[in-house]
């Protein structure tokens, strides 16, 4: 087989990947001089079994290159992303995305309220606000799992502080800006603190705006938008445009061993457009409301929260895409520029979308010592969530009445959850778990636009109207994790997890096979449209992992690599549907878009994250460091053997840095494997390997640092592998099929502490 120009430098990179990460290895085994296992003290082992954390000099040094949260996790390993709008991109932990993850923000579990999950809880926090990003991948602690089966994100913004004892009030405060060169992006953040030694008040609030980025060349053959004047140049990648808004006020009172509260949280988004989905967000609207007790007891921790959150979600087609549809006076609109009559039977002025979404959570936890040895942890979880997706007539098919997507929606959770973790001996290390979950759903009565009209509306409506359509889950997750210590420099962890997730509003309750609305349905961004399913029975996954870490005893040098097996039963994926039999396509649809209906199946997923660091010199010249990473992933479905959708190829970083003095400098180089293997059945486009390189340096001084770097520094022209596929401009209803879209640019941002 001929190896092309991309694959032949991913293969250098394994290879050096491999080298550095081995070296690493041995290193650590030469330092360490195995001591004997009664050596091994407690207060030197590893805590408890926490999650990746992201350091705060990586969070640091990437908040100017990006407004995308979700983003911060890239150097996490076995993490990828589905690409989306510029601050809503959805996290995979090894191919497990969306819905399939639990994402807590502030510890309030948050969820999309869109047919296209434009809102995913990670956009409703600025880079910026940021104070802790952690993973907990595949085996994940029933005290931080639930509803999921992928694993967990963890995201806090900073916690309140209280003045010290004996001193009077603390007044603190940052201002920061940035600029992107590629998409002429701009932001602003700024955060204010004041507080005594028993109360906090905190503002933080943070803006940004960009236009459409342009592509390392062109990577389409048309520039017409379907708007009369209005065209794009071919490498510039449409929709690609966003503005959002973050602000957050923080109250805290501190009593002795008590701490009080509260979070009032306010988005305004007004605007993200998307190059992946035939429909833009023109408007999304956030308010949320968070209080929390915190508490340290004779005999451990107790905490507990209650939350609110209400989404006002609008859609449309944005600036790019062809917003009338339909012929007036004999002429193509988009073409003669002859304007459509709102009240024409062949018209449609866009197609809006309306979405509300309400969220009541609250939950209760106890962390109690059971001796110094072991933890017991106990909790409850309550969650109430109301969604309402109604689109509007607008003309042409879609008189006389509104659509509901989805009526009087509903998905509550109550949960119970038990966990021991034991310290056996100084080697030894374990955690059980068990938690129970009742998830309950129901949805209300639709209708279409027209009964009468095209697509089958009056018997799709007609159908899901008689069906049962009231649910109800009984849900059990147990995790089983151990981890053995054999000396200052290398540790095992393993275990098995059982884990369960029922299926979302939108993969129960959508029910039209008419191909206009279920292209509305589209969470994944691969231009097909999707129809609900009432039966779906929730997915159960059992995972079998392990990690094996070497590390010297400073932690400054070390090598992992974790490998892990999951099997999905009851998985939910889809097959492609026929709208006229209303029944399984007979014969698969190739290169084009179709319309597909969510079924339970089974699947499998496996793969390794290797991660290494080794330092390398120390000198007038500051201290040089190398870090690597390296990822791979495989799903199958079992029962077609198809390939599971917007799975993330081979893939390698390496990082040289350099800290000297106030520099903190590196020179990344990324390479990612051709994805050959892909869905036939959601048509998934195949994408060529490709290498880039990135330059990232910063400057603090006491108060003050600068950010600034270089991305994809030689204009490398790429396709992202879990991009999905563009309908960022034009006819969006009808557009071809095309990979998406790759990125150039420089970046720079400065903070000021005072």
């Amino acid at each position: 087989m001929k190896l092309t120009d991309s694959n032949l430098m991913f293969r250098r990179n394994l290879v050096l990947l491999l080298a550095v990460v081995f070296s690493a290895a041995a290193h650590a085994a030469e330092e360490a001089v195995l001591p004997a296992l009664d050596e091994v003290v407690v207060s030197a082992s590893k805590p408890g079994f926490d999650g990746e954390r992201v350091d705060e000099q990586s969070l640091a040094s990437r908040r100017a290159s990006t407004s995308d949260a979700a983003s911060l996790l890239a150097d996490i390993p076995g993490v990828s992303l589905y690409g989306a709008g510029g601050v809503s991109s959805l996290p995979a932990i090894h191919g497990l995305a969306d819905d399939r993850i639990r994402i807590r923000l502030d510890g309030m579990d948050l969820i999309a309220s869109c047919p296209n999950h434009m809102n995913p809880a990670l956009s409703y926090v600025d880079p910026s606000s940021v104070g802790v990003l952690k993973v907990y991948a595949g085996i994940t602690p029933v005290s931080v799992g639930g509803d999921s089966i992928g694993g967990t994100i963890i995201a806090e913004t900073r916690t309140p502080e209280f003045a010290a004892q004996g001193q009077e009030s603390i007044s603190k405060g940052e201002v920061g800006a940035f600029y992107r060169s590629n998409n002429k992006a701009v932001g602003a953040n700024v955060s204010a603190t004041h507080a005594t030694e028993s109360f906090s008040i905190t503002y933080s609030g943070a803006t940004s705006k960009a236009g459409n980025y342009t592509a390392g060349g062109d990577f389409k053959d048309y520039d017409f938008t379907g708007v009369v004047g209005h065209t794009l140049p071919r490498d510039e990648v449409g929709s690609t445009a966003y503005e959002t808004r973050n602000h957050t006020l923080g109250l805290a009172f501190k009593n002795n061993n008590d701490i009080f509260e509260a979070k009032l949280g306010y988005q305004d988004m007004p605007s993200q457009l998307y190059p992946n989905q035939r429909m833009d967000m023109l408007d999304n609207q956030q308010k949320s409301l968070n209080l929390r007790y915190l508490g340290q007891m004779d005999w451990g921790n107790l905490e507990a929260r209650v939350y609110h959150e209400n989404v006002e979600h609008f859609m449309d087609f944005g600036p790019d895409k062809r917003y009338w549809y339909g012929t007036a006076s004999g002429g193509n609109t988009a073409l003669s520029g002859t304007p459509c009559s709102p009240i024409s039977a062949s018209c449609a002025a866009g197609m809006p979308m309306y979405t509300e979404g309400k969220t009541t959570g609250a939950s209760v936890k106890a962390d109690i010592a059971l001796g110094q040895q072991d933890l017991l942890r106990v909790g409850s979880e309550l969650q109430q969530y109301r969604l309402n997706d109604w689109w509007p007539p607008s003309g042409a098919g879609m008189w006389p009445g509104t659509f509901w997507n989805i009526n009087e929606g509903k998905r509550d959770r109550a949960a119970l959850f038990g966990e021991w973790e034991a310290r056996k001996s100084q080697q030894w290390m374990t955690l059980l778990g068990v938690r129970y979950e009742r998830v309950n759903m129901a949805a209300g009565d639709v209708v279409g636009y027209n009964p009468a009209g095209s697509g089958n509306q009056a018997r799709d409506a007609n159908a899901f109207n008689a069906s049962e359509r009231s649910k109800m889950d009984h849900n059990w997750d147990m995790t089983a994790l151990a981890r053995y210590t054999a000396s200052h420099s290398s540790d095992i962890e393993f275990g098995f997890a059982h884990k369960t997730r029922s299926p979302n509003v939108y993969e129960r309750y959508t029910w039209s096979t008419w191909q206009m609305a279920a292209l509305m349905n589209n969470f994944v961004g691969d231009g097909n449209g999707y129809v609900g399913n009432v039966d779906l029975k929730p997915e159960q996954a059992n995972t079998l992992s392990a990690t094996f870490d070497w590390h010297d005893a400073e932690g400054s040098r070390g090598f992992k690599v974790t490998p892990y097996y999951t099997r999905v039963t009851d998985y939910i994926d889809a097959v492609q549907w026929n709208a006229t039999t209303n029944l399984p396509s007979t014969t698969l649809a190739s290169n084009s878009f179709s319309v597909l209906k969510f079924v339970n199946q089974s699947a499998t997923l496996y793969g390794v994250d290797l991660s290494g660091q080794m330092p390398l010199t120390q000198g007038s010249f500051g201290d040089w460091e190398m870090k690597g990473l390296l990822n791979y992933s495989r799903g199958r479905n079992d029962e077609t053997g198809d390939e599971l959708y917007n799975i993330m190829p081979l893939n390698t970083k390496i990082a040289l840095t350099q800290k000297m003095g106030g520099w903190d400098n590196s020179v990344e180089l990324v390479a990612v494997q051709a994805k050959e293997n892909v869905s036939d059945m959601r048509n998934e486009i195949k994408t060529p390997g490709y290498s880039l390189v990135h330059l990232r340096g910063s400057y603090a001084w006491k108060q003050v640092r600068l950010d600034f770097g270089v991305e994809n520094l030689f204009n490398k022209f790429y396709y992202l592998p879990t991009g999905g596929a563009y309908t960022g401009q034009g006819t969006t209803m009808s557009n071809p099929a095309l990979p998406n879209y790759p990125q150039w640019g420089i970046y720079a941002g400065v903070n000021v502490k005072f």
